[in-house]
C-alpha cells in the first residue's frame, strides 16, 4: 500500500496529545511487556499493519516468545498466559470492540481482581491511545516494515 500523508512528519502538533499518552504509560506501573502485549492485541482486532510489525518487533527484542505472538488471538484456549494477563486481554478486547454496548460485568471483575483502581485507569488509558495509533495508521497508511526496535521509545 502507498502512503497516503506521513502525520509522523505533517501532524507533528495533533500528534503531541497521543504522544502524550505515551510519556503518561511510561511511568504507569502496569508493567511495560503487558502493555506491549495488549498493543499487539488490540492491533490485531483493528487490523493495523503498522502497529502490528511495530509491536511484534519491540516484544521478540524484549524477550517474548513467538509461541505467545502467534497464537495470542487465541489465548483464550491456550496455557501461556498469567491470570493477569488474561484479564488485561479480556478488558482490552472489551473496551475495543464497543458496538455492543457496555464493558461485561464479569470482564470488569475479573479485572478489578488483577488490577488496582488505578492500574485499570491507566490499562483503559493504554487502551484508548493504541485503538488512537491504529486508527491513524489505517487512515494514513505509513509504511509497514521500515520501524526499527525502539525507535518509538518513552522512557519514564
Amino acid at each position: 500500500m502507498e502512503q497516503r500523508i506521513n502525520v509522523f512528519e505533517k501532524g507533528q502538533n495533533a500528534m503531541k496529545a497521543v504522544y502524550g499518552l505515551g510519556i503518561y504509560l511510561a511511568k504507569s506501573s502496569i508493567e511495560q511487556a503487558l502493555l506491549n502485549l495488549i498493543y499487539f492485541r488490540v492491533s490485531q482486532i483493528n487490523g493495523c499493519a503498522f502497529c502490528l510489525d511495530m509491536h511484534s518487533k519491540d516484544l521478540r527484542a524484549k524477550g517474548e516468545t513467538e509461541q505467545r505472538l502467534y497464537v495470542l488471538g487465541a489465548w483464550r484456549d491456550t496455557p501461556f498466559y498469567t491470570d493477569r494477563e488474561r484479564a488485561a486481554l479480556a478488558w482490552a478486547e472489551a473496551v475495543t470492540k464497543i458496538t455492543g454496548g457496555n464493558v461485561p460485568d464479569d470482564v470488569y471483575d475479573e479485572a478489578s481482581k488483577q488490577f488496582s483502581e488505578q492500574e485499570l485507569i491507566d490499562l483503559t488509558i493504554a487502551v484508548i491511545t493504541i485503538n488512537s495509533y491504529n486508527r491513524i495508521n489505517i487512515a494514513f497508511r505509513p509504511l509497514v516494515g521500515t520501524y526499527k526496535v525502539g525507535a518509538f521509545e518513552v522512557h519514564a
